[in-house]
């Protein structure tokens, strides 16, 4: 007897491409247009099985209604919606955990990383059978001065938490095996920062260098206060050494105020002691500092621990075009029998 249910289910599963392109996408109603223009004429390009998974994270302007006229004209163009804001490496973290290719790159919306290197960096893994190509910004002259030098202050701090597996200067332009990718969801992650994590991995791994462009439209979405917090969040993430920075600290304050004391000791037993406030304001200052920066280091990490045992997901899907097409297709099938 024919199993309708079997075959709706058969039906239902999509066949895997060979590349999955992922991109959040956060309020990108001018930058998208100008993207999906120059994008999909490269992946076209490519003769090869594609998909292009658009992650829109809870964006308020008219971005959700160009993305649906983008799928309509284009059924390679898929859109995977977030019932609210979550942020650029959970909308990434989406991406990557939803992506169907046997390959996966990760690109912003905003055309700073040229989609010209796609593929490039796909020829790179096949021919070199590497698991991990980075895209390796070779030039930031675009940027403004503070922001090359705070990138590259994070990126040498990085390199001493991570090790020199982690190429300078690459961001989240990269393209993942899926071998890779299937490591990095099997990593019980709750905040990822995938610039740390995907070099820990250590797998066979290379570079595709570019030159940084402008941003094409609109205005960045990674102000001073969200690098501070990637910032934050890689340090406490990734590394212990902020405890060890708190316990050397504690440390040199307690040498600090043991001299003081005999010092203090000393001129008494000699009587040359004064009255004064000063040495006393400087110590209780210093004293101060450090138990905040202690206390404030001791609570990054309760908080991640807390965030951790309440096991909340990062980000609520509402609305997948791919599991909706294929509800669609079963339905059919169904009907069809």
């Amino acid at each position: 007897m024919y199993n309708a249910a079997v075959s709706a289910e058969q039906v239902a599963v999509p066949p895997a491409p060979l590349l999955s392109v992922v991109m959040p996408i956060y309020n990108e109603q001018e930058a998208l247009p100008l993207t999906v223009q120059r994008l999909r004429p490269i992946l076209d390009e490519l003769g090869i099985t594609y998909e292009v998974v658009g992650i829109d994270d809870g964006s308020t302007d008219a971005t959700p209604a160009i993305m649906q006229k983008i799928h309509q004209d284009w059924p390679e163009f898929r859109i995977v919606r977030f019932a609210r804001n979550s942020g650029h490496q959970a909308a990434l973290t989406a991406g990557i955990h939803r992506a169907y290719g046997d390959y996966v790159v990760s690109i912003d919306a905003d055309l700073q990383d040229p989609p010209e290197k796609i593929p490039e960096m796909l020829a790179l893994a096949r021919e070199k059978n590497l698991d991990i190509v980075y895209g390796v910004r070779g030039d930031r002259g675009t940027d403004t001065f503070f922001k090359r030098r705070t990138a590259g202050a994070y990126y040498w701090l990085m390199r001493k938490l991570v090790g020199k597996n982690m190429p300078n200067q690459a961001g989240d332009f990269r393209l993942l095996s899926r071998a890779a990718v299937d490591a990095l969801k099997a990593m019980p992650e709750h905040q990822p920062v995938y610039r740390l994590l995907v070099p820990w991995l250590g797998f066979p791994s290379g570079e595709v260098v570019y030159v940084r462009e402008e941003r094409v439209a609109g205005s960045t979405h990674y102000p001073l206060s969200k690098m501070v917090r990637l910032a934050i969040d890689s340090i406490t993430n990734f590394s212990a050494s902020p405890l060890r920075l708190a316990t050397w600290l504690g440390l040199l304050s307690f040498v600090l105020c043991f001299c003081l004391g005999i010092y203090t000791t000393v001129e008494y037993a000699l009587g040359k002691t004064v009255p004064g406030w000063s040495s006393l304001f400087v110590g209780m200052l210093f004293l101060g500092a450090v138990q905040l920066v202690c206390i404030g280091l001791l609570g990054e990490y309760v908080g991640r621990i807390y965030s951790a045992a309440q096991a909340r997901p990062a980000y609520f899907v509402g609305y997948d075009s791919a599991e909706d097409n294929s509800a669609k297709t079963a339905k059919v099938s169904e009907y069809a029998v």
